[in-house]
């Protein structure tokens, strides 16, 4: 069966590519989306895209991919820093779980330096702009072990060596 990837966004981000573009670029989260989808087309697994601005959906979101997806991408956005709810949600969902931040979140100032979502998941990928949503999901398709044959076999992983 083909990855089944779910990509959240919170709250804000529907206006990358306006809001601050000297933290977070001029791209906005239509292009992220249409390179995400790109990529999933190439790699042959299903994407779905959502952002809201809402706390209580994107706990419904997260609670809606149990069963339905093999991992969630999640930039939790201002939520990254407060968000009790998203944490108790994450740690429900047993697949894969990425935060992906555009900016480097440790080089910000004190309020957006540490995030507490971070608890919930399996890994964090920050600073890497936009491409961090791709770097992300070529990281769950790689660690489902479901990177195609056409994909370079540099990326698809360093040979564990017997100890």
């Amino acid at each position: 069966m083909a990855a089944r990837i779910m990509i959240l966004n919170g709250p804000n981000l529907n206006f990358l590519g306006i809001r601050e573009p000297h933290i977070y670029g001029t791209t906005t989260l239509k292009q992220i989306e249409d390179s995400c989808q790109a990529l999933a087309n190439q790699l042959g697994i299903s994407v779905t895209f959502h952002q809201s601005n809402m706390e209580g959906e994107l706990v419904s979101l997260i609670q809606s991919a149990h069963g339905k997806a093999d991992a969630i991408i999640m930039n939790p956005a201002a939520y990254s820093f407060t968000s009790i709810a998203l944490i108790d949600a994450l740690k429900i969902f047993d697949g894969i779980k990425i935060e992906v931040h555009i900016s480097n979140i440790h080089a910000r100032d004190e309020l957006h330096r540490h995030s507490i979502t971070s608890s919930a998941c399996t890994s964090v990928i920050c600073g890497m702009g936009p491409y961090g949503y791709l770097a992300a999901m070529l990281a769950v398709v790689q660690k489902l072990g479901q990177l195609p044959a056409t994909i370079p076999a540099a990326l698809h992983g360093i040979p564990v060596g017997k100890a």
